[in-house]
């Protein structure tokens, strides 16, 4: 593999660098297991969780137009 081939690769590969971001947090739920603070009476547990579901969306679609 040339050198220009390998740097035009990584290139296209450092958007999917940023779909760690989500799933490091969803595996490590000690960073949120907790009651307070509460949102509107919904628990931090539960509306974190609801948050990242939007996060994740956005990186995904951002990832899916730097990688088109």
């Amino acid at each position: 593999m040339l050198p220009e081939e390998s740097l035009r690769r990584r290139g296209r590969l450092w958007p999917f660098t940023l779909l760690l971001i989500p799933f490091l947090t969803a595996v490590c739920p000690a960073l949120y297991n907790q009651v307070e603070p509460t949102l509107f009476g919904v628990p931090f547990f539960y509306w974190f969780q609801m948050f990242w579901i939007i996060v994740t969306a956005t990186i995904v679609g951002l990832v899916a137009m730097l990688t088109d």
